[in-house]
């Protein structure tokens, strides 16, 4: 893949007052594609699959939590002109520590659990050629080799066509299983399941509707698509919200599937990836196997969008974190805008960080207190997310026309308050007594 592209500001993205256009999308449909991965499928799936319509309210709402936060994210890279690492390290050291020890352990983790998961589909399609560890490395190559040598341009266009995907197969799916219109409409009003947990039910599933980390990259996809200034905050704006009524679409729509398709019929799918395979051959039996080969497709697209979206954007921010850890000053969105990030060691040593260690972990399997680690900080990350953007957002590190206001302010407070109950029921699950052994 030849690097045709750099990210030069040109006259479509100078730094001038724009007009909000459709025609400037590209930020939004990244973070769309990059933040729904197979898990938020499968755990919406699950959710129709055990309550019907009943929480569709709660996923619509994830919705618009995701949203306070992404657009919080955005306007802080576009109304001070500086990256979002730079903010977080102007509240002080114990933010660096955090976000080093989080990045770096995350990313060993993720990196297999994602091409796992995109490796799932490919074995289902085709599997006798080759074995699921396999088509796992195969895919952390193809999107290492895929981000190390395209810039943002041809990176966006790509994503686009894989969110295109996605949103035919999984409109096509909710068409499919006929969906009752009247339960739907009444599965808005906010009720809670008469079931045991449901309140924490509920809860999981307003948080886990697309994204963690990739809501803070989000102002990093901002400045790589040339905006840099607040004169693209209405564009930023409107590309935000393009991008949580895409997600809420693809949770919708496989939310349906559940409702209709298992629900109604008692049948239950195991959690985690794994259940989307299940659900292929439930289609199959179904509709036929060209519906569960069409679904197989999405799943790909699906889960190949959060390697190559992960693979590009947490490697901006890693890379910004490098910069600022060695003391090169203030980092301001023109460096990402530039494509100087893209092009710098950090960026590619965190790319094969992603990449080639987590290797390991596809053949050995999760290493058990590795695990716990993880999933106690990508617990606390959200609530991490939340409470510096209202510390940064409220200060006077944000010029006064951006900072926030009461519905900024409440949204944000929402979203840090139940990602830091859902955080705390996180910690409190992990098996800390065998941790200890």
């Amino acid at each position: 893949m030849a690097d045709t592209t750099d990210n030069t500001v040109t006259d479509e993205t100078r730094s001038v007052p724009r007009k909000s256009s459709w025609r400037y999308i590209g930020p939004g449909i990244v973070v769309a594609a990059t933040g729904v991965g197979a898990g938020d499928l499968v755990a919406t799936l699950i959710a129709g699959s055990n309550f019907g319509y009943t929480l569709l309210w709660a996923a619509v709402i994830g919705c618009l939590v995701k949203i306070s936060l992404a657009e919080a994210a955005g306007r802080w890279h576009l109304s001070t002109g500086r990256t979002l690492f730079d903010g977080w390290a102007s509240l002080g050291r114990w933010t660096s520590w955090f976000f080093g020890i989080y990045v770096v352990i995350w990313g060993f983790v993720y990196g297999a659990a994602a091409m796992s998961s995109s490796a799932l589909p490919l074995q289902a399609l085709f599997p006798d050629v080759m074995d699921l560890e396999w088509w796992g490395i195969a895919c952390g190559l193809v999107g290492l080799v895929f981000v190390w040598f395209n810039k943002y341009a041809v990176f966006e266009k790509v994503m686009t066509v894989l969110v295109g995907v996605m949103f035919v197969v999984t409109v096509y799916l909710a068409i499919r299983v006929t969906p009752n219109i009247p339960d739907a409409v009444a599965g808005l009003l906010p009720v809670l399941p008469d079931e045991k947990d449901s309140i924490l039910n509920t809860l999981g599933l307003i948080g886990g509707v697309g994204g963690t980390i990739t809501l803070a990259a989000y102002g990093y996809w901002v400045n790589a698509k040339g905006w840099t200034d607040s004169g693209w905050m209405k564009v930023m704006r409107l590309d935000n919200r393009v991008a949580y009524i895409t997600t809420g679409i693809f949770v919708v729509a496989m939310l349906f599937v559940g409702a209709e398709l298992l629900h109604s019929a008692n049948v239950a799918i195991a959690s985690g990836d794994k259940g989307l395979v299940q659900l292929s051959d439930i289609l199959e039996d179904e509709y036929g196997s060209a519906t569960a080969t069409f679904f197989l497709i999405g799943f790909f697209a699906t889960s190949f969008t959060s390697i190559i979206g992960v693979w590009h954007g947490v490697s901006l921010m890693f890379a910004d974190f490098v910069a600022r850890f060695r003391g090169q000053g203030e980092q301001k969105g023109e460096e990402v805008a530039s494509g100087a990030r893209e092009r710098s060691w950090p960026f590619r040593a965190y790319l094969l960080w992603l990449t080639f260690p987590p290797i390991v972990l596809l053949f050995q399997g999760e290493p058990f207190r590795l695990i716990i680690i993880y999933g106690v900080l990508g617990a606390a990350f959200l609530p991490f997310l939340a409470g510096t953007l209202l510390w940064l957002l409220n200060s006077a590190r944000t010029p006064g026309e951006w900072r926030n206001g009461p519905v900024s302010n409440a949204m944000l407070a929402i979203a840090g308050l139940l990602f830091l109950v859902l955080c705390v029921k996180q910690i409190w699950d992990q098996p800390w007594a065998e941790f200890f052994r």
